[in-house]
């Protein structure tokens, strides 16, 4: 995977060099802000860093990899990725963490989002792609709607969080919708 550049952010590569740095962003701080918005509902777990590193590895290696770093100002601030719903069927989903609340809210998420897709379609051989988050994350909704992505179901009430049930919201871009969009540009 070559860098990509967009107006905001820059999907690149995630090295060895990288992974003490994700490790810290997602263990490093007891309760972090960014967990309380990704899938709050599954608690996280702390892993040592070995695990961490060695479990990360195999995804590096995938073609395409299955996960870009996002950096900021030349700085890595989150991740995207993808992974297989049903692999035999081509389902594909994908996904996005930036870690620091700073960059919340400033368009850095859908161009990241924005940027992965093209990827995606561009290497994978896929109809669609699709994004899951939950009602309670509103960012989120924003994000995968202002990248194009249509909400294709609502399952209501099943993700409980803090004493509230919460809908899981699922999204999709078909690849024809991603072309007419991209190619308008």
């Amino acid at each position: 995977m070559a860098s990509i550049y967009g107006d905001k952010v820059t999907l690149r590569p995630i090295t060895m060099d990288d992974l003490p740095v994700l490790w810290k962003m997602i263990y490093g701080v007891k309760k972090p802000e960014w967990k309380k918005w990704d899938a709050p509902y599954f608690p996280l777990q702390p892993e040592p860093y070995q695990y961490f590193a060695d479990s990360f590895l195999p995804a590096l290696k995938d073609k395409p990899p299955r996960y870009a770093a996002i950096e900021i100002g030349g700085e890595l601030k989150g991740t995207v990725s993808y992974y297989w719903e049903c692999r035999p069927t081509r389902w594909l989903e994908c996904g996005i963490v930036i870690y620091d609340p700073r960059f919340w809210n400033g368009g850095y998420g859908t161009e990241a989002v924005s940027l992965w897709v093209g990827f995606l379609f561009e290497n994978i051989d896929v109809p669609r792609i699709g994004m899951t988050t939950w009602s309670g994350n509103q960012r989120m909704m924003k994000c995968a709607e202002k990248a194009g992505f249509t909400m294709e179901g609502r399952i209501r009430k099943v993700r409980y969080y803090d004493g509230i049930y919460y809908d899981s919201i699922r999204y999709g871009i078909l690849r024809e919708e991603w072309e007419r969009i991209c190619c308008s540009s």
